[in-house]
Parts: C-alpha cells; sequence; structure tokens
C-alpha cells in the first residue's frame, strides 16, 4: 500500500505532538482510575461492600473490552492482509452497495488482484474500535441507571418497615384476632373469582404490574411470611427492607458482568444486520416481552400465595401467613428469573448502543435508519424497557425472589456485621458518657474538698463519705441505664431457624 495513503509516521512528527497526546491519554487514564478509587472508599466507607464487588466485576468487564480493543490494534495490519473474493465481499451486506463511477479505493488485496478485497479495512477496523467503546460506555451507564432507579422505587419501602415497630401495626394485626382469608386486605387484593382461572389470573397481573405493583399490604403480607418461615417469633423487628437492599445489591454483582453466552449472542446480532432483514427491530421486542412476561410472573407468584393461604386455612389469626416455596418459581429456581432479567438489560444496552454507534458514525441518514418509523419504535422501546424493569420489575423481583425456600446467607451475615458494629459503637460510646460522668463529679468533690480544709476533721470524712457514696450513685446509675439500653437496643440477632 502507498505509504501516502498511510499518513506521517512517528519518524517525522514532532516530539512535543507524541509527548502532548501521551499526556492528555495518562492524565485521563489517572483521572477516571483515581475516581473509580474515591467511589470504592466512599462505599466501604458506608459499608457497601456489594456494590464494591459488582464495581470491581464491572472493572473486570471493561478490562475485557480494552483487551480486545488492544488485541484488534495490534492485530489491524495482519487482518487487512487477509484476502477474500470480492463475490464473498458482497453478500450479507448491512447496506446496499452503490455503484458508482469513482475511482474504487484500493487496499494491498485489491491491488495485487482486482478479484479479492480484504476481510476488514483499515477503516472498518477503527469504526469496531469505536463500537467497542461505545458498548463499554452504555454498559457502564445501564448499571449504574439501573441500580438507581430500583433503589430509588424500594426506598418507599423504608417506612413501611417501620410502621411495623408501631403500636397502630400491632393493633391492627392482632395475635388472637380471627378472619377470613377473603376478608382481609391482602385477600381482597389478590383473591378473587376470577384468579381461578389461570388464564384470567396471568391477565389480571399483566396489568397489575403497570399500575401498583407492590401496596404496602403486599410488602407487609410478604415480610410476616419470610420471618415466620426463617426466624423467631420474637424476631418481628427484623430489619427487611435493609435485607432486601443488601440481597439486591448481592444481586447487582450478576446484572453487570457479561457472560460468555452474551458475548457470542453480539456475535450473532452483528451476523444478521443484514439489510432488508431488519433485525434489530425484531431485536428491540425481546427484551419488552421477557420483562412483561417476568413482571406477570412475580404478581402470579403473590396470587398463587394468597390462594395457597386460603386453601390450607380459610381462617387467618392475625396477619396473613403466606409460606415461601420454591416450587411458586419457574423450574423452582428463583435465581432463573435473574437470569431473564440479566439477558433483559444486556440485551437493551446492547440495542442503544448499537443505535448510538450507527449514528455517531454513519448519521442519521444512513442505510440503517431507512425506515424512520423502524427507528423511532427501536428508541422508544429501548427506553421503556429501561425504565419499566429498573423501576418497576427489578424491585419487584427483589421483594418476591425473598419468597423462596432458602435465605440469601451473605446477606443475612453482612447484616449481622452491621448489627455487631452498630452496637459496639453504641456501648463504646455509653463506657465515655460514664467515665465523663464520674472524672467531673470527682474533680468537682475534690475542689469543694481543697476549699473547706480549716473544717473539722470528722467533717471531712463525712464529706468523703457523702462524695463516695453519691459518685457511686451516679455511677451505678449510668451503668443501669447503659445495660438497659444496651439489653433494649443490641437485641440477639434473629437466630435461623
Amino acid at each position: 500500500m502507498n505509504m501516502a495513503t498511510l499518513g506521517y509516521s512517528l519518524q517525522h512528527t514532532p516530539t512535543w505532538a507524541i509527548a502532548l497526546v501521551s499526556f492528555i491519554l495518562i492524565s485521563i487514564s489517572i483521572i477516571l482510575e483515581h475516581l473509580i478509587h474515591l467511589i470504592i472508599q466512599w462505599l466501604r466507607k458506608h459499608r457497601k461492600s456489594d456494590l464494591v464487588e459488582a464495581i470491581e466485576r464491572l472493572k473486570s468487564e471493561l478490562m475485557i473490552l480494552g483487551f480486545m480493543s488492544l488485541l484488534l490494534t495490534v492485530t489491524q495490519d495482519a487482518i487487512i492482509e487477509i484476502c477474500i473474493p470480492v463475490r464473498a465481499a458482497d453478500t450479507m451486506l448491512p447496506c446496499r452497495k452503490r455503484i458508482t463511477n469513482d475511482t474504487a479505493i484500493l487496499d494491498s488485496c485489491s491491488a495485487k488482484n482486482a478479484s479479492e478485497v480484504a476481510l476488514v479495512s483499515r477503516h472498518g477496523i477503527h469504526q469496531l474500535h469505536m463500537f467497542i467503546f461505545v458498548l463499554a460506555v452504555m454498559q457502564i451507564v445501564y448499571s449504574f441507571l439501573t441500580v438507581s432507579l430500583a433503589r430509588a422505587k424500594m426506598r418507599h419501602w423504608k417506612a413501611w418497615d417501620e410502621e411495623t415497630q408501631t403500636i397502630e401495626y400491632e393493633i391492627a394485626n392482632d395475635p388472637n384476632r380471627f378472619r377470613y382469608a377473603r376478608q382481609t386486605t391482602f385477600g381482597r387484593r389478590h383473591i378473587s373469582t376470577t384468579t381461578a382461572s389461570p388464564v384470567f389470573l396471568w391477565i389480571k397481573c399483566f396489568f397489575r404490574q403497570f399500575f401498583h405493583s407492590v401496596e404496602k399490604v403486599d410488602y407487609l403480607t410478604l415480610r410476616h411470611g419470610f420471618i415466620s418461615a426463617h426466624f423467631s417469633a420474637r424476631n418481628s423487628n427484623f430489619d427487611f427492607q435493609n435485607y432486601i437492599e443488601q440481597s439486591l445489591e448481592e444481586d447487582f454483582r450478576i446484572i453487570v458482568s457479561i457472560s460468555p453466552v452474551m458475548w457470542f449472542t453480539v456475535v450473532i446480532f452483528l451476523l444478521v444486520d443484514v439489510h432488508g432483514w431488519h433485525v434489530y427491530l425484531w431485536l428491540s421486542y425481546i427484551p419488552l416481552l421477557l420483562v412483561l412476561i417476568v413482571g406477570a410472573k412475580l404478581e402470579v407468584i403473590v396470587d398463587e400465595m394468597a390462594l395457597q393461604m386460603k386453601d390450607v386455612n380459610s381462617v387467618t389469626k392475625g396477619t396473613p401467613l403466606v409460606c415461601p416455596s420454591d416450587e411458586f418459581f419457574w423450574f423452582g429456581h428463583p435465581g432463573f428469573v435473574l437470569t431473564l432479567l440479566h439477558y433483559t438489560l444486556f440485551v437493551n444496552a446492547f440495542e442503544l448502543a448499537f443505535f448510538i454507534w450507527v449514528s455517531t458514525q454513519f448519521g442519521i441518514n444512513s442505510c440503517h435508519h431507512e425506515h424512520r418509523t423502524f427507528t423511532v419504535i427501536r428508541v422508544v422501546i429501548a427506553v421503556a424497557v429501561q425504565v419499566l424493569c429498573s423501576y418497576v420489575t427489578l424491585p419487584l423481583y427483589a421483594l418476591v425472589a425473598q419468597m423462596g425456600s432458602q435465605v440469601k446467607s451473605k446477606a443475612l451475615a453482612k447484616i449481622l456485621r452491621q448489627w455487631h458494629v452498630e452496637v459496639r459503637e453504641r456501648r463504646r460510646k455509653q463506657q465515655k458518657l460514664v467515665k465523663s460522668f464520674s472524672f467531673n463529679h470527682i474533680n468537682m468533690s475534690s475542689e469543694w474538698s481543697q476549699e473547706n480544709k480549716s473544717a473539722p476533721e470528722f467533717s471531712s470524712g463525712l464529706r468523703e463519705n457523702t462524695r463516695s457514696s453519691s459518685e457511686g450513685e451516679i455511677v451505678e446509675e449510668l451503668e443501669h441505664a447503659m445495660k438497659t439500653e444496651a439489653n433494649s437496643s443490641s437485641h440477639p440477632p434473629p437466630s435461623v431457624v
């Protein structure tokens, strides 16, 4: 190939230009690395270890993308030397090939043989670099957008969890009160004549996921069922909302990862991007269908638990009691739902990343956007799926997934560690308060006794006895208050049955 088409070599490039470009690239890399380090330190300070692991997992995925880009750079000279027949190069094109009278751009293969062309041109490799970059950026944006929307939805559940410690809640859920299962608020919401038919049940649950997918009565009933199934009855003050958040953070590590199957899925999507097939239009419907089916299934699980409660005992005592079980989930495995959500978010991120890459590299008027209606539909569906999955389906999964037969030991262990740290800090503060009270009282008594040295000796002894007894009473009072506070606030952690 003519060297003039490749531009200047580094041998004929000013050293200040080389140093300037290198300095900018190194500076940006150091700033990004320091920013990630600050984020990790902040998360560790706020005891978000699962999110730290998720970021580490995300860094590993970005490292894979960076290695792919580096590998392309190193091997691009060898790739453009691979020659294929022109007939093979004219098959399965993303865009219809335009025939012009302009002089064709020659590569090393066509220069040797007019019937052959390079497997991928140098410019094509550069565009592939840009696609990897856009895919990496979208993976980061989608990951943090997903967890932010999910946590925003679950933040409202904190007030519901705190309500369980009020007297009003205890009165409304009197354990000695008998009611028919249908007459409870949970029963009226989920038990009806239409729920007996699986078809009507799925139709009702399909539409319910769009309007009030998680009501307060659902949260409180599932919370009561979870605590009754996995803990003793005296642990009714278990922080269920915090446990759900820890469980979701644990699942977030899976959401941000990219499995080998998903990488091969990307290859298949790139393979079938053939002009006239409109594959990416049909591809945009896959995440939408998956998220709607998963959301409906999660609502069906709640209804099935309500029906099982009614079948086991038509009369309920106190709070309605549902029985968690893996049998409610597909294949008896709650994690399969997370796999579907993971695949949904990945395909949706890839769809939007591909749209952005095509628009920036080839323009909005490229052949990929020949049908503007199809383009608008794809973008609208991608945004709708992201909001629906992150704000509705993922929080619903975080709640309903706890209705499996097993408890997530890692999330529970993290809550117990937090409980121990809080108790230790509270006791340390109370001990400091006792010591400061004792020290101040001794100083005041000593000053008072020195000012009255002229008093009789028996009066000094009397004052010393009085000081000691008063000090002992104060210290004893504070120690008693400390023990009472510790016993009330630092109740033993929930014991798994």
